[in-house]
């Protein structure tokens, strides 16, 4: 009786969040990281109820196979089971809907952001100079490397002028 009668007020307070959602424009950013807080309560007290009728149909299950009539008595408790995880599941997918169209406003809202900041004209000057220090360096790095293939194929004259400058006694 109590758990039909929460089911029933989650169900209630979860319709009236749909409504909500479809008749609002989008909002700031912050009142939806809050609605998302306030939908993973939500999400885990489905999951606790949840929890709680696997638990009575596992405890009824077992009681089952103490009766001579063991089939009969599985599938009444399959159908209450049922009876109690259908408004759940119910829940659930409008509660999983409304958390995905959230998130999804949430996303584009920092996508939008994202790129009002890639256009600014800091962050265009910023990779401007960027671009410039990367060509800078990639020269003086094939400039190390030429000199350092020079050095390499002068190595033989530079050591033969060592050898003949150097004369040990």
């Amino acid at each position: 009786m109590l758990a039909s009668l929460i089911i029933y007020l989650g169900r209630i307070g979860i319709a009236f969040f749909g409504l909500l959602l479809v008749a609002s424009p989008a909002v700031a950013s912050l009142a939806d990281e809050q609605e998302i807080e306030r939908l993973d309560k939500i999400e885990q007290e489905l999951s606790l109820q949840r929890d709680w009728a696997d638990y009575r149909w596992k405890k009824a299950n077992a009681e089952c196979y103490k009766r001579f009539f063991v089939n009969s008595c599985l599938n009444d408790a399959r159908i209450q089971h049922r009876k109690e995880i259908d408004p759940i599941r119910e829940q659930e997918v409008e509660l999983n809907a409304n958390q995905r169209v959230i998130r999804e406003r949430i996303k584009t809202e920092r996508d939008a952001t994202r790129a009002a900041e890639r256009a600014s004209p800091e962050k265009a000057k910023e990779r401007a100079d960027n671009q410039r220090e990367f060509e800078q360096k990639q020269k003086d790095k094939a400039a190390r490397a030429a000199d350092l293939e020079e050095r390499r194929k002068d190595a033989p004259r530079r050591a033969q002028e060592n050898k003949a400058g150097a004369k040990l006694d």
